[in-house]
């Protein structure tokens, strides 16, 4: 068990999180500081400009195609407080609503997360998702986005810089005892991958700072810390690790450019899963088919990427996870959810197109 590392939190010290949680003094509060509410406000111009850094301060911005790609069944997406469920329980599978997402949705970005601004346009900016690599543009995956769901935060962004990172490790967590920070409806959750900046713990939570300002605590189970400076560094995974991740999200809905529990889409469910074990992929299924190692069908370990192409060659249309035993687990299409299926046997169409292994 490692020890844990005394850390400067905004001018108090506070108590590194360790990978397996041990009882510890009780890290400084900093709601108790007179100044802290100031320390941790957002600094910003008021405006959201071409060539800004902003960060998704929702739970998941849908980025989508164009902006008048959304249609009337998808509101519960937009606005500056999206239910994510609802839209998922509007887009029923029994109808063409779901399958209809195709080319309308580029992909997600889970809340926290940096995009950089390519262009305003009333209500909507272009961005670009700066961690989902993609040839379509280098700064990261391109779409639109309602300005709501977005604010621009240069001390959030310090603090990234500065502060060790708490990781979500669970499906999704919940912010608790939020101080500093107003929303309007619910509260965001914070994702599997939301990265936050820590600054300070206590025996079973740790406390964040928030992108839209202000600070909240989350439960010590559902987070890592990645503070390669102290000695907190996620350990390599091994392919029974990305499967054990991919297993918790068997039956969630397919969602066409779903990065979050809510729903996902093939490339965006390996992207999750390999992404929370510290491995970096391309957002989409064929960019991922260009990265990695070659491997053999016959040769195949847990872990390894199954990609699939119309005639089985050519850039990939589809991919899934392989987990042993002849499965792999995968986003399917609309009409299914996250399934475990024989590979050979789903591959009724001959498009097993290669495999390839990243660890």
């Amino acid at each position: 068990m490692k020890a844990k590392a005394l850390l400067p939190a905004l001018g108090v010290c506070a108590l590194a999180l360790t990978a397996t949680p041990v009882h510890a003094q009780a890290a400084s509060d900093l709601s108790s500081g007179a100044d802290d509410g100031g320390a941790l406000r957002v600094e910003s111009d008021g405006s959201l400009d071409e060539g800004d850094t902003a960060f998704v301060a929702v739970t998941a911005a849908t980025v989508w195609s164009e902006k008048d790609s959304p249609r009337e069944v998808d509101e519960p997406a937009l606005g500056d407080s999206p239910d994510l469920r609802a839209w998922d329980r509007a887009l029923d599978r029994s109808t063409e609503t779901r399958r209809g997402l195709t080319g309308l949705v580029e992909t997600q970005a889970g809340y926290g997360s940096e995009v950089r601004v390519l262009d305003v346009d009333g209500r909507w900016a272009k961005v670009a998702v700066v961690d989902q690599e993609t040839p379509k543009n280098e700064d990261g995956y391109p779409g639109w986005v309602p300005t709501a769901q977005l604010v621009e935060n240069d001390r959030f962004a310090e603090l990234r810089d500065e502060q060790p990172t708490a990781v979500v490790t669970a499906k999704f967590a919940e912010l608790s005892d939020i101080d500093y920070a107003e929303f309007d409806g619910e509260a965001p959750e914070a994702p599997i991958n939301a990265e936050l900046p820590l600054i300070a713990q206590d025996e079973d939570d740790v406390r964040v700072a928030l992108p839209g300002g202000g600070a909240a605590w989350l439960p010590v189970g559902s987070v890592r810390v990645d503070d390669p400076e102290h000695g907190f560094e996620l350990d390599e995974p091994t392919g029974g690790d990305l499967v054990e991740t991919a297993r918790q999200f068997e039956g969630v809905d397919y969602l066409w450019g779903g990065v979050s529990p809510i729903g996902f889409d093939c490339s965006g469910f390996t992207y999750t899963v390999f992404r929370a074990h510290g491995i970096e992929l391309p957002r989409d299924a064929g960019d991922q088919q260009n990265t990695g190692t070659t491997v053999s069908s016959s040769k195949l370990r847990a872990g390894d990427l199954l990609f699939f192409a119309r005639g089985g060659s050519g850039r990939a249309h589809h991919v899934g996870m392989y987990i042993g035993d002849g499965k792999m687990i995968h986003a399917p299409n609309a009409s299914k959810d996250v399934e475990i299926v024989n590979w050979r046997s789903w591959d009724t169409g001959g498009q097993f197109a290669g495999a390839k292994r990243y660890l």
